[in-house]
């Protein structure tokens, strides 16, 4: 049910070399979803991706530019207010981050790597990192996998893992940190060509979704926090029937009640919903993202939330609470779009 009385803002990510205004911050109207914009900040080149610290006083930018950059912003007030400069990543293309263990980890597409930058106590970044993890290895696309390419990285649900997926080596990596630097811990392999791009833990907290880019699948996993290990269980299509070219899946979702999880499909410019059944997921149905090229899935108080980067606009959907299927509400204009993120 959609929560009420309580003033919650969204902030949007966009590509700005694409048209996109930089970091957008919008206010989210209680009991309805719908976005208002508040304002814009174009200090960072193309924030693609967004992450907010625990308390909700800092914000975390990647720039996903061919140097590659994280930007930290401190929340207060209305309008993100940049906490120092942007600090290099050492490596191209950061297409996500995440908090773990005191630091922001960068998932380095272009470089196939994760990138650790420390959080001094005031939550802003040191100014340089203190170590990065070279992944390696390729798969069978022949375009896509002729090396890594980290696509995301975030805390397993304890905080105790670092995990990152990385759509070139079909496979996700568990990590932790050593003097500041990503270490690697064990390595799952996933099918080969699949392409695994993000990741959604569910609530329970033994259960992992991973959504494949090269093929329009889901592949649901096992969690063992103990060993930090994932075991992949089966492979369930995002789709009802096969799609007419390269349909690239993108973003994933957990409802907060571990019901049901759903995914973006750009080429199809769908959403599709699952049922969680045990151990399984089950593919219940499929509704228009309200856009073109849905590029990240948000979800906040009953209400899921699409950025599509190619039509520019974010469009947020009432879910049905039984059957989880959503229902288009309403859409606010933001060029070029990438994430979307709730405080």
């Amino acid at each position: 049910m959609a929560e009420t009385g309580r003033r919650h803002k969204a902030f949007i990510g966009s590509f700005t070399a694409a048209g996109g205004p930089g970091l957008v911050t919008a206010d989210v109207r209680p009991g309805t979803g719908a976005l208002v914009l508040t304002g814009s900040l174009g200090t960072v080149p193309d924030p693609s991706y967004l992450a907010l610290s625990r308390d909700g006083e800092m914000l975390y930018a990647v720039s996903e530019t061919a140097e590659g950059a994280v930007a930290a912003y401190r929340l207060r007030g209305d309008k993100p207010a940049p906490a120092g400069p942007p600090v290099p990543v050492g490596a191209s293309g950061p297409t996500h981050l995440g908090l773990y263990d005191g630091h922001v980890l960068t998932a380095n597409y272009g470089s196939g790597s994760v990138t650790a930058v420390p959080l001094r106590p005031d939550g802003t970044l040191a100014s340089s990192p203190s170590g990065l993890l070279q992944h390696t290895g390729s798969g069978p696309h022949d375009r896509r996998q002729r090396g890594p390419h980290a696509h995301q990285v975030q805390a397993d649900p304890a905080g105790r893992w670092a995990v990152s997926v990385d759509l070139g080596t079909d496979s996700v990596r568990v990590c932790t940190l050593a003097d500041g630097a990503p270490v690697l811990h064990r390595e799952i392999a996933l099918r080969p060509g699949s392409g695994p791009r993000h990741l959604a833990f569910h609530p329970d907290g033994e259960h992992a979704y991973v959504v494949n880019e090269l093929t329009p699948t889901v592949t649901v996993c096992r969690w063992d926090e103990e060993r930090g290990s994932l075991k992949p269980l089966s492979e369930v299509p995002v789709l009802p029937g096969a799609p007419a070219g390269d349909a690239y899946p993108s973003g994933i979702v957990v409802a907060p009640d571990g019901r049901h999880v759903w995914t973006a499909t750009r080429g199809e410019d769908v959403l599709s919903v699952f049922a969680v059944e045990g151990d399984g997921l089950r593919l219940t149905g499929t509704v228009p993202c309200g856009g073109h090229w849905p590029r990240a899935l948000g979800e906040h108080a009953g209400f899921l939330y699409a950025a599509n980067e190619r039509s520019g606009d974010v469009t947020w959907f009432a879910v049905d609470e039984r059957t989880g299927l959503p229902r288009y509400d309403g859409s606010v204009r933001v060029p070029a779009a990438s994430c979307v993120v709730f405080r």
